[in-house]
């Protein structure tokens, strides 16, 4: 969402959190670090819903990450990490355990901590963006099982939204991306986990789809082409963004500008949002005003 719209949202979120001993503090790590957006989301999040917890901004260098996870884990009120560009691949090695989200796509965005009576806590990684991205159409009454999806985009965001969308049965996936050698990538991983999708590499233009989405980064300049044409799609196609720095797009301006139905990015965060909170066992103490 634009700047102005992300201030507006959250100061209509009632009240701050308030910070007393008993509050688990979640860390959002990257470099640099002034573009996210968790911070406020999930603040406000926590605060309308009673939860003892806050996301703080940790700026870490590159040459210091893994000594910094160290310490962090060592911290008994810090329930885990976020973790973003660039060190969604560089934590899982120093991760005790990966679920099945995050050994699929290869990427780590959120650590939980699992404090036991020794010093150091036991980490757990996983990734929340497909099942952030997936959940928010569901959220918004969207049927995924059966559904033809047209994805743009083979990066991380782009192969955890993909498996998301195979593990609910969607009936085919077909993948584009600059490079074709990505793209195929992907279709061979989710032929491997999922033999009974129609996984294949599309074209720039997509046409028999039921669900097109961008998972590109496409979107968050001004300026910036289409990550692909919205005028070959059916009628009734859904034309679904990740992208969440701009709410209307070039793409969904485009979509909606043919009558097609549009999905806007913030709904992945506000998934993610619910998510993390499962994840990291975080629980309310008292009944959101």
């Amino acid at each position: 969402m634009s700047q102005a719209t992300a201030k507006d949202s959250t100061a209509r979120v009632t009240p701050s959190p308030i910070i007393n001993g008993n509050t688990k503090v979640v860390g959002i790590v990257a470099d640099p670090i002034g573009h996210v957006r968790t911070p406020q989301a999930f603040n406000a999040f926590a605060a309308e819903h009673g939860i003892n917890a806050v996301v703080v901004p940790l700026n870490v260098r590159p040459s210091e990450f893994a000594a910094a996870v160290k310490a962090f884990a060592k911290v008994r009120s810090m329930a885990g990490l976020v973790v973003t560009i660039p060190y969604k691949e560089s934590i899982s090695p120093l991760c005790d355990e990966l679920t099945e989200a995050a050994r699929q796509v290869g990427a780590v965005n959120i650590v939980r901590f699992e404090h036991g009576e020794g010093g150091t806590a036991r980490l757990v990684g996983s990734n929340l963006d497909g099942e952030g991205f997936a959940g928010g159409l569901e959220a918004q009454g969207h049927e995924l099982a059966g559904r033809r999806v047209y994805l743009a985009g083979a990066g991380g965001a782009g192969k955890a939204i993909a498996h998301a969308m195979a593990a609910r049965e969607v009936s085919a996936i077909g993948v584009y991306n600059r490079n074709t050698e990505r793209a195929a990538q992907l279709v061979a991983e989710l032929q491997r986990y999922y033999p009974r999708l129609n996984a294949h590499v599309a074209s720039e233009q997509p046409s028999d789809y039921s669900i097109a989405i961008n998972s590109t980064s496409l979107g968050l300049n001004e300026g910036d082409a289409l990550p692909f044409p919205v005028d070959g799609l059916p009628a009734e196609a859904l034309v679904a963004e990740a992208v969440m720095k701009v709410e209307l797009t070039p793409l969904l301006a485009a979509a909606r500008a043919r009558g097609l139905r549009v999905h806007f990015g913030r709904y992945m965060m506000e998934t993610q949002i619910e998510r993390m909170v499962q994840f990291l066992g975080l629980q309310r103490e008292h009944a959101a005003s």
